[in-house]
């Protein structure tokens, strides 16, 4: 990156730098600036996407079924009209 557009980003950032940080800036960030160049050279794949490993549908279809037989359930518990009875909230 040149050393004229370094100044400008600091100048509109606020940042006072001497001459070796102009420099030094210039030359990291030209640095920088051609390694995104270089992978920019490499070969596109379109076979992967983010997740290399592909993830085929691992969950079950659901099947709905009873669990027990709902007077069993019921049985021993405090009931209304076939609904459990808590205790009171106050």
């Amino acid at each position: 990156m040149d050393r004229q557009t370094v100044e400008r980003v600091a100048r509109t950032a606020h940042i006072k730098l001497t001459e070796d940080e102009l420099e030094r800036y210039s030359r990291d960030l030209a640095d920088i600036l051609g390694y995104f160049e270089l992978l920019d050279e490499a070969p596109e794949c379109d076979s992967h996407g983010i997740d290399p490993i592909g993830v085929a549908d691992v969950t079950r279809d659901d099947e709905p079924r009873m669990a027990g037989d709902p007077d069993e359930l019921l049985r021993g518990m405090n009931t209304y009209d076939r609904y459990v009875r808590g205790p009171r909230l106050s």
